[in-house]
């Protein structure tokens, strides 16, 4: 009897015992993913945003290790440091190059203002026999100087002539002006655009900069007139939405702003929506567009009532408010590959950067689908599929093993279970971009556009409305198509706010930034690189 109150006691003890390794382990895994996701927003808030692994510099420790009986001979100290023979004689050849290059001078096209030194009289005499100097050349040397923007007043005179005979007045009109009855001109009200949208400077802190140059422009004097020029280029955003929607691709990506609730006297987190279209990768020679929009929710009701008649290849995340959009066939859509190999590099980054992990294994496997890509970009899309097909492809086969292999081999829980789920579930849209040249590997043209949005939003804080959100939208579009096109903003827009105001709106396409390009002189700086690959 006592024998089997012992075994009975020793079974219940081992069920215990397992029960707790369960949960031990079940919160050892809760405790990783709560790690992880630490991790992830502190690098979001202070961390840097860059993705590169830092493996190489192991790899580097590790040659240099090896080569260590190869270093060349170290000469003796001098000074009580030690000197590499080698390592001096390449100083050496690099400064003595660098020597022979000649300086290069400043930009031609800036005006040059002269300072003679002339250092004696027209009439000096040499100091040693007393005989009159003559020149015989002179040395020059240039300094790059800068003075701050200055304001001026335009004055408009309009004669008036009047007739002896029949007393008739004649007058010139008056000249239009980009707002109506406002005193600012075109190339001060483009100067505050580009100042806020594109240098990110908030209005208040404009205010103060004029305001020690002696002319005090109160914020909200600044806001109508911001709010003026956004209604007078809502036509030219218009025609930039329907070009931008008109091509095959479509990029697209949202962030989140804050807005002023004036009701609850505290900000609310709205949306600013990007959709990009750039084809100078397959060396389409259409010219690259980003069209903003403004919305106060990330409902999914919002890209779809934005996309509204738009049938092609949407490249975008795996946000679930995009679903709808592909329910019809008429929207391909086509996944991130940079969004995915963001998943596997969050635990890379927890596990400090650890060589060997199913992670670090896996940030090399997709780096090679890049490496390809970098290969084939500028090319035609028919020699970028073909390409893809014969490298590429069996690349993602091997990948797909691998991850399937690794997943049996990891906890459902687990943080890295997670980021091969991701991969494995969008799998058919992470592939669409092997069967077309004119599909990228990942949505990064979408999320460059929004940086601007992104260093805005930390120096102006929030918008101080829902139709400030909306008037935002409109310049950031006009700014980031002039960025794209290599086209300076503030000639451009002061360019189109001297003539939009009397241009029939019927051909408002004439504005759009690469078309005014060539009138500009140069405000035009040319097309904008194409960016590498991540």
């Amino acid at each position: 009897m006592g024998s089997d109150v012992l075994l009975q006691t020793i079974d219940t003890l081992t069920q215990d015992m397992v029960q707790r390794d369960l949960t031990i382990k079940a919160l050892r895994l809760t405790i990783e993913k709560l790690k992880i996701e630490l991790t992830h927003l502190k690098r979001m808030r202070y961390g840097r945003s860059s993705e590169k692994m830092e493996a190489a510099q192991v790899q580097l420790e590790l040659l240099s290790a090896a080569l260590a009986p190869l270093l060349p001979v170290v000469a003796p100290a001098v000074d009580g440091c030690s000197v590499n023979v080698a390592d001096l004689d390449t100083e050496r050849k690099k400064r003595s190059k660098k020597s022979a290059q000649p300086q290069q001078g400043l930009p031609a096209h800036l005006p040059r203002e002269d300072v003679v030194h002339r250092g004696c009289a027209p009439d000096c005499k040499c100091g040693a026999c007393g005989t009159g100097l003559q020149q015989i050349g002179q040395d020059v040397s240039e300094v790059l100087d800068y003075e701050p923007g200055s304001f001026k007043v335009i004055r408009h005179i309009r004669p008036k002539f009047a007739c002896s005979q029949c007393h008739t007045i004649t007058q010139e009109p008056a000249p239009s002006r980009p707002i109506s009855r406002c005193l600012a001109g075109a190339g001060l009200l483009a100067q505050i655009l580009v100042s806020k949208y594109c240098d990110h400077l908030p209005l208040y802190r404009q205010s103060q900069i004029y305001a020690r140059a002696g002319v005090h422009v109160e914020r909200s004097t600044q806001c109508d007139w911001v709010a003026g020029c956004a209604s007078l280029l809502e036509p030219l955003v218009q025609s930039l939405h329907k070009y931008v929607l008109s091509a095959y691709t479509v990029h697209t990506d949202d962030t989140p702003v804050p807005v002023l609730s004036p009701a609850r006297g505290k900000t609310k987190t709205a949306r600013l929506w990007v959709y990009a279209r750039d084809d100078r990768a397959w060396s389409d020679p259409s010219p690259p567009a980003v069209w903003y929009q403004y919305s106060e929710n990330r409902k999914g009701e919002n890209p779809k009532r934005h996309l509204s008649g738009f049938a092609g290849v949407l490249q975008a995340d795996a946000y679930a408010g995009y679903d709808r959009l592909f329910a019809d066939g008429l929207i391909v859509e086509a996944a991130c590959w940079a969004h995915c190999r963001r998943k596997f590099y969050e635990v890379h980054e927890r596990q400090e950067h650890a060589s060997g992990t199913l992670a670090h294994q896996a940030l090399p496997r997709i780096g090679a689908l890049y490496a390809i890509e970098q290969e084939i970009r500028g090319h035609s899309a028919e020699q970028r599929r073909l390409h893809r097909q014969t490298h590429a492809k069996p690349l993602l086969l091997q990948l797909r093993l691998w991850l399937n292999e690794s997943l049996s081999q990891l906890s459902a829980k687990s943080p890295m279970a997670g980021a091969i789920g991701y991969a494995l579930g969008n799998w058919r849209a992470l592939n669409v971009y092997l069967e077309d040249g004119r599909i990228e590997i990942d949505n990064n043209t979408a999320e460059r556009a929004l940086r601007g949005v992104v260093l805005g939003r930390k120096n102006y804080l929030h918008f101080g409305s829902d139709s400030g959100g909306c008037r935002a939208a409109v310049i950031y579009s006009l700014v980031g198509t002039c960025k794209l096109n290599g086209v300076d903003p503030y000639a451009y827009l002061r360019h189109v706010l001297e003539r939009i105001a009397d241009h029939p709106i019927n051909r408002v396409a004439e504005l759009l930034p690469w078309v005014v390009a060539p009138h500009l002189g140069c405000g035009a700086v040319g097309q904008a690189p194409l960016p590498l690959a991540a």
